[in-house]
């Protein structure tokens, strides 16, 4: 069994912030792999099904970001897991938007919600970090992780989700290679991927340039000699 966590702040006023893309693809998981549904549990919301051959019990924390260790302890625990089974998915602001990386322990980086789920269950659990990008001074980062994706941004982000959602089973099993490659399929399908064959080139029938044609150099006259001259000279008087 495995437990997939992801982080955000509970409420509509959040619902669209960058903060939250680990809410919102807990929830396209759910939608699109026919979880049960939403109920409240462990200082959360929590859905139960399964990913390819594994049961899983989805996690939405529902303490605020910087408490979110509270809830991912007491679900770890009362489910009889370890770390290890633990799969944290949220807003990294070191991946452009539309990136995605998964991550075995290490630092939390800054990130109150890892932070306090350092503080609970230890660094030695799975995370995927989802690119939200960076507002590029960190006096803006607060104001920035809680404000909406941009309208450009839509597009990318429901790419991800999707790619996302169509390797969570992977993602579960510990594919690391091919949920990533269920991801690239999403968010950079192939040059040929859905996309109509170009026309072949017409190709111009050669113009044919008009080739000078040099004149005949004149018949060079051999000189004649002193005999021939006189005899013609004669014929002339006859």
């Amino acid at each position: 069994m495995k437990l997939i966590v992801g982080l955000g702040n509970p409420g509509p006023k959040y619902d669209a912030n960058r903060h939250n893309v680990g809410f919102m693809a807990l929830d396209r998981i759910a939608s699109d792999h026919g979880f049960g549904p939403w109920r409240a549990r462990f200082q959360g919301e929590t859905a139960e099904g399964r990913l390819g051959d594994m049961r899983v019990t989805l996690l939405k924390p529902t303490t605020f970001m910087n408490l979110s260790g509270q809830s991912v302890g007491e679900a770890m625990r009362y489910l009889k897991l370890g770390p290890e089974d633990v799969i944290v998915l949220h807003d990294e602001l070191d991946l452009p938007p539309g990136k995605a990386r998964l991550k075995l322990g290490g630092g939390h980086a800054g990130h109150n919600g890892l932070r306090s789920i350092h503080q609970h269950i230890g660094d030695n659990y799975r995370r995927l970090r989802i690119g939200i990008g960076h507002p590029g001074h960190k006096d803006r980062v607060a104001g920035y992780v809680l404000s909406d994706f941009a309208k450009a941004e839509e597009a990318g982000l429901d790419d991800l989700l999707r790619g996302i959602s169509d390797g969570a089973a992977a993602l579960a099993a510990g594919d690391d290679a091919r949920f990533m490659n269920a991801v690239a399929a999403r968010v950079a399908p192939p040059r040929n991927s859905g996309t109509r064959p170009q026309p072949a080139a017409v190709t111009q029938p050669a113009t044919t340039k008009p080739v000078a044609v040099k004149p005949e150099a004149p018949a060079v006259v051999e000189p004649q000699t002193l005999t021939d001259r006189l005899r013609a000279l004669s014929e002339r008087f006859r």
